[in-house]
């Protein structure tokens, strides 16, 4: 008898257990997180690597000591006679696991241990193993817990969730292990005769281990990399007759196993992988929306799925109404069957409006993940009201809609806010952009919890389709917090979902995906009108000129001149496209600079100055950190030395609270004239401090 530690996945301890004690009678097994142990012997370890649909690795355990030193981790690791392991010839690899105060780094405790290995063997022969990561002949693995040490034969070699079978896999793959555990927790292991589906199912995983399962397939039959393979210890007899009782217990297929997905790439990927396992001919595979589809068969059975989680935010857009049109599909399709899902976003799950009757807690890899079991019976499959009049944010948007009507027939442009935050509880600003939305999650009120705040943002996304005709893939989601420095500005996704947008007879390319504001500031569309009205045969500077779309209108305006300034490539290479959208050539210049570096050093003259600075800004390409309300009367002095007589400077920017220094203005010989009202759109009407404007002239 020896001690085996047996590891596996958080969420798994106790299905584990129960398998261990149904593979392994009359063992007593001890349960920690993620880790078992009993006093076994070498068969039952080899039945549990062959077998075991749940565990992720079986260690043989060579020794138990303190590791409360590095001194301590050597001579735990050298009181083991490795020559009765390997030989000096072959190689080794060591995994260390966990942490203490001491041994800090698992590196470290991987390399003591290694170098106990080495010396004791250099001790007694010139020869010593070598170190081999991926496949070696021997696979060491130590487990540290608080001030002890637990080292071992790993013979399972590679994490037993491989089974082998695996040629290809979709963008997030299910573990093997995982779906046998969902297929265990969903009861069908216990009823194999019955139908299995899975409308979802990715490259095959659940299919595939149901098949494995119904068949009496040993999920590593089909391994040939094995932690003892080349152990000195390894009773290759055992383990042969082992193989052959596993290949004499395989049965017939029932051919009740259904799985299909909307993606043909997917079904093909699936279906190969089946065919590598040796279940092919036992799985119905189809290409199926699962929104749409119906049971195969008249029986009533089980459906156990992994949809997809919604991971990044952008893709919640696109899955609340996939999953409220999947709920009131189960509710009316699928009657009577037993559902499982597995998701990290429990939320998501709600979306479908089904009572659990069972929740699990388990993780799929580092995701941690709830499993829900439902029971579509007659009062599950009740349908719930999800109209939009019976919606508090449906109705408040469809109001907006309806007042803006006659003022949007009235404008020149295709881009515009719809919502601004109206209800408290659903904080967010919607802008239309053409047939495309965005929608801005600002953080909650501190009296707002995390879940509320999500639950409420995924309303908002299955009723904005249905109010506002946009399907779910032209909605985007973005997460507005207070910023700092140039966050604004700065790339958040690679999606590039760019288009052209209009506005009062001009064209700005927008990017809706990739940055936190899209390359055109909506609440400045009037102010921009403003510029556009000033800059006959006028010498225009627009400082802070972000993609160049006040410089555009200045141009428009019949400028005489116009020069642009940013600090970022980025954005004055897409102001340059905005200037060839609008088919404008001139005296037109971009100049790449810090503009309060850039302004004190220059000595043109300017008639008309357009300042919109950030609140804030620590940008590294600045040789000091900015501040709007600290640093606008020095911006202001050097514009000011750039300003022709009787020129004119306007100064907006968005900070709440921001108050002009009125005094250090007139003492530049300046008269400020607040035109913030002027400036505000009728679409940001409802917040109206959206940032503040004033004409300064001299």
């Amino acid at each position: 008898m020896n001690k085996i530690l047996v590891t596996t996945s958080r969420g798994l301890d106790e299905l584990l257990k129960q398998e261990i004690e149904t593979l392994c009678p009359d063992v007593d097994v001890s349960v920690t997180p993620g880790m078992l142990s009993f006093e076994g012997t070498l068969e039952q370890a080899y039945t549990l690597c062959l077998w075991s649909r749940l565990a992720n690795r079986v260690i043989w355990q060579l020794a138990y000591g303190k590791c409360d030193s590095a001194e301590a981790l050597y001579n735990v690791a050298d009181s083991i006679d490795w020559g009765m392991h390997l030989k000096p010839n072959q190689t080794l690899g060591v995994q260390f696991n966990g942490t203490n105060r001491v041994i800090n780094n698992t590196q470290f405790g991987a390399v003591k241990i290694k170098d106990a290995i080495v010396d004791q063997f250099t001790r007694q022969s010139s020869q010593r193993p070598s170190v081999e990561r991926r496949q070696p002949d021997l696979p060491i693995y130590a487990k540290c817990h608080r001030d002890y040490v637990a080292i071992g034969i790993d013979l399972s070699g590679n994490s037993l969730h491989q089974r082998a079978y695996r040629q290809q896999t979709g963008e997030a793959p299910l573990k093997e292990h995982i779906a046998c555990a969902m297929l265990m927790r969903s009861g069908w292991h216990q009823q194999v005769d019955k139908p299995l589906v899975d409308p979802m199912c990715g490259s095959g995983t659940i299919a595939i281990e149901a098949a494995y399962i119904a068949r009496n397939i040993a999920p590593g039959i089909k391994r040939s990399y094995w932690g003892f393979n080349r152990w000195l210890q390894h009773d290759a007899s055992l383990w042969d007759t082992l193989v052959d009782q596993a290949l004499a217990q395989q049965q017939p297929a029932k051919g009740n196993i259904f799985a299909s997905d909307v993606s043909r790439r997917l079904i093909a990927i699936a279906r190969t992988n089946a065919d590598e396992a040796g279940v092919f001919s036992d799985i119905q595979f189809s290409v199926q929306d699962a929104t749409k589809a119906a049971p195969p068969v008249k029986q009533k059975g089980y459906m156990v799925a992994n949809p997809p989680y919604g991971e990044r935010l952008g893709e919640l857009t696109d899955l609340i109404p996939l999953f409220s049109e999947w709920g009131k599909h189960l509710k009316t399709a699928w009657k009577d069957w037993q559902v499982t899902l597995l998701s990290s976003n429990r939320d998501l799950l709600r979306v479908l409006k089904l009572r659990a009757a069972k929740d699990y807690a388990m993780n799929n890899g580092k995701l941690e993940c709830r499993l829900v079991n439902y029971q579509l019976d007659e009062a599950n499959c009740q349908q719930f009201s999800t109209d939009a009049q019976d919606h508090e944010f449906a109705n408040r948007l469809k109001k907006n809609l309806k007042k803006l009507k006659p003022w949007i027939k009235q404008q020149s442009t295709d881009c515009y806010r719809i919502y601004d935050a109206d209800l408290p509880d659903y904080n967010v600003a919607i802008d239309k952009y053409d047939d495309w939305l965005v929608v801005q999650e600002y953080a909650p009120p501190k009296d707002i919890s995390e879940d509320k705040a999500r639950r409420r943002l995924q309303e908002i996304l299955l009723h904005l389709p249905a109010v506002t005709g946009i399907p779910a893939s032209q909605i985007v989601l973005k997460v507005r917090t207070k910023q700092k420095g140039s966050a604004q500005y700065e790339k958040m996704d690679q999606q590039g979902i760019s288009k052209t947008v209009h506005e009062n007879g001009a064209q700005f390319e927008v990017n809706l995906t990739d940055y936190l504001d899209t390359g055109l500031f909506l609440d400045h569309r009037d102010t921009r009108q403003i510029v556009k009205a000033h800059a006959q045969n006028k010498d225009v500077l627009n400082l802070f000129a972000y993609t160049g779309s006040v410089s555009v209108f200045a141009a428009m305006g019949g400028a005489r001149s116009v020069c642009t300034v940013d600090m970022s490539k980025t954005y004055l290479d897409w102001a340059k496209r905005n200037f060839t959208l609008n088919k404008l050539s001139g005296p037109y210049a971009f100049v790449q600079a810090d503009c309060t570096d850039w302004l004190a050093d220059h000595s043109g003259k300017y008639d008309l100055i357009f300042i919109d600075p950030p609140s804030f800004s620590n940008s590294k390409r600045m040789q000091s950190t900015w501040d709007v309300q600290r640093d606008h009367v020095a911006l202001i002095t050097h514009a000011v030395g750039c300003l022709k007589e009787h020129g004119t400077i306007i100064f907006s920017n968005n900070r709440r609270g921001f108050k002009l220094d009125i005094e250090a203005m007139q003492a530049l010989g300046l008269q400020a004239e607040d035109i913030s009202k002027q400036t505000i759109p009728h679409d940001f009407a409802r917040h109206a401090s959206i940032h503040k404007c004033w004409v300064l002239t001299k």
